[in-house]
Formats: C-alpha cells, structure tokens, sequence
C-alpha cells in the first residue's frame, strides 16, 4: 500500500442558507452541500422541505435550467448523486416505511413541473417506491464500492491478478505524490484535453471552482504519478463526506505508463481505509470503464435513477432514438 502523509481530516460542512440539512440520515453526501451545489449549479438551485412541528424531517435538491427548448432539472456538472435525505424515524419496519413514502411524496410535490426530471439516488438509498407510486420510472445505475473495514492485505487479494500486475510496474517507474495544486491539476488536465482534441465536458469555469473549492475546503484533494525527471504523467481527483471518498475526475498523459491511473488509486483506496471511508469508484459508462474498475475486486452496488417525462418530450426522444444507431450498452450507469 503507498503511503500518503496526510494528517488532514474531512470537512463536511453543512448548508446554511438555503436550510439545514435534516442531517441524521446517511443518504446526505458531499453532493447535498450547499457550497456544491452553488457552485456546480452557479447558483440555480432550490431545496424541497418537509417539515414536523418546525423541524425539517426532509430535503431534497434540484435544479432547473433550459435545454434548447425543453425546462429540465438534471444533475449538475459533477454531481454524482442526489435525491431525498430523510431523517429516520424508530418503531416498526412498517412505521419507517411509512415515513419515508410519506415525507418523499411531501418532496416529490414540490418540484418542479418540466420537461424532463432526472436523478440519480445516493446507493444508501435502496429503493424508490415513493417515485414509483407517483409516476416516476424507476432504473438501475451501478457503481463499484470498497468497505471502509476492509484491511489493504483483504483488498490487495481481491484484485485481478492484471491489475496487480500494472500497479507493481507502474509503483517501481512513477512517485505518487499528494497535494497537486489545483493549477497544476487543471493546467495538467486542460492539456491532455487539448493532446486530444476534445473539450471539457463539465465546463471549464465550473471545474475550475469545484477542484479550487474542495481543496480549500479539506474535502477533497489532487494525487499526481511523476515519471522519471519529476514529470507529471496521471493525476485523479477525490472528495469525501463523513462515509465515502469518491474518485471523481483523471487524467493522464497519452504517453504515461499504462498503470499510472490504476497506481493514483490503488493509493486512494489506502487514503480512504485509513479514514475508515467506503470507496467509491463512481460508477462507469461503457465496457471498457467497466473492465477496467471491476479489477480492484470491489463490491458492484446499486444506484437508483428516477425519471420523470413529458409526453412531448418522451416523444421526440423516443423518435429520435429509434432512428439512432443502436447502442449495445446503455450509457451513464
């Protein structure tokens, strides 16, 4: 396991302006966070709230925004997940249960009327019968996560034996440093983009604020591989709540060694068992990304989606998938 020496601890502040989180239930994550949501979101957001003799019991974020002639309400720009936080109630399974469909559908009731509303549910959240019975459509998303009590010896086992492999050889050709400036992050980044042509598909400015924001804030931080001359070759990005660190963004140089990304987090995932922090790999959007995560030997885990639709608008998608080339993998899992 690379050692990273880092005593700084997570900061999980809580939203202030908007209302106070109804904090007691796990489901509230870095994304919850107001200072998140200002930002990804620059601003354009509101918070559903259910109260019980003055005290919020629920809360639920969501945006709205303009998708050339549709209103939608989507997850912002690197924001994972959403949905309702729920302070938990004590008594029965059935009493609980009650609970949650009853102050869910107190939330659902406050958002928006739009085009096309969609979510992706914390995956402590393990069902949404409440968007269901109020006409959401309900799918399944996944992710690859790491138990915060597993030991580095239990997890270093668990890995395919390729993946093994490519950290030994990367470990012994690149020095995994801690505390890459975001500068030094975003230039890195915005150059490999360039290399290939591509753009920044979360927006430069928004980016730009997260990474500068969850440093300053000790809830995230920027690991970087250097190659032999001190040259910076892969660096990945992680936030941290009070459960979970979550890999967030990477990048790497078209010429870094093949296990530079793979090296950043097999030396993450020591970060986060150190804290006692699950592992969250984040999910993935095609088989490539799925064979690549699914060598760290963790635990495939569920995340729900809720979609709302519009008939126009399910309409025109309809029509325009039907005249697409078919996918044979569905994207943003």
């Amino acid at each position: 396991m690379t050692t990273i020496n880092d005593q700084t601890s997570p900061v999980f502040e809580p939203p202030a302006a908007k209302a106070a989180p109804a904090r007691a239930h796990a489901a509230h994550s870095i994304f919850h966070e107001r200072w998140w949501l200002e930002i990804a979101t620059q601003g354009n957001w509101k918070l559903a709230v259910v109260k019980q003799n003055d005290e919020i019991v629920g809360e639920m974020p969501y945006t709205i925004s303009r998708a050339r002639l549709w209103r939608v309400s989507h997850l912002p720009p690197l924001t994972r997940t959403l949905g309702p936080v729920i302070r938990p109630v004590t008594g029965s399974a059935g009493r609980q249960m009650h609970h949650r469909l009853d102050v869910t559908a107190r939330l659902i009731d406050q958002l928006p009327e739009c085009d096309s509303f969609f979510q992706v549910l914390d995956p402590r959240i393990d069902d949404a019968l409440a968007f269901a019975l109020h006409g959401f459509t309900v799918s399944a998303r996944y992710t690859f996560r790491i138990d915060p009590r597993s030991t580095p010896d239990a997890v270093w086992a668990r890995l395919g034996s390729k993946t093994r492999n490519v950290i030994r050889s990367a470990s012994r050709e690149l020095t995994v440093v801690p505390g890459l400036t975001p500068n030094e992050f975003l230039a890195f980044y915005d150059a490999n983009l360039a290399a290939r042509s591509r753009t920044n598909a979360y927006g430069d400015a928004v980016m730009r604020q997260l990474v500068n924001a969850f440093v300053e804030r000790k809830a995230g931080m920027l690991l970087g591989a250097y190659g032999p001359g001190g040259t910076l070759v892969a660096a990945i990005g992680l936030v941290w709540d009070h459960q979970a660190m979550y890999y967030l963004l990477s990048s790497r140089a078209q010429d870094a060694h093949c296990g530079s990304i793979s090296l950043l987090l097999w030396t993450a995932i020591g970060r986060a068992l150190e804290r006692r922090l699950t592992f969250d790999f984040d999910g993935f959007s095609s088989p490539s990304t799925f064979s690549f995560l699914s060598g760290f030997g963790a635990t495939l885990t569920q995340r729900l989606g809720v979609e709302r639709l519009g008939t126009v608008y399910l309409l025109t998608r309809t029509l325009k998938r039907r005249f697409a080339p078919a996918r044979v993998f569905a994207p943003n899992l």
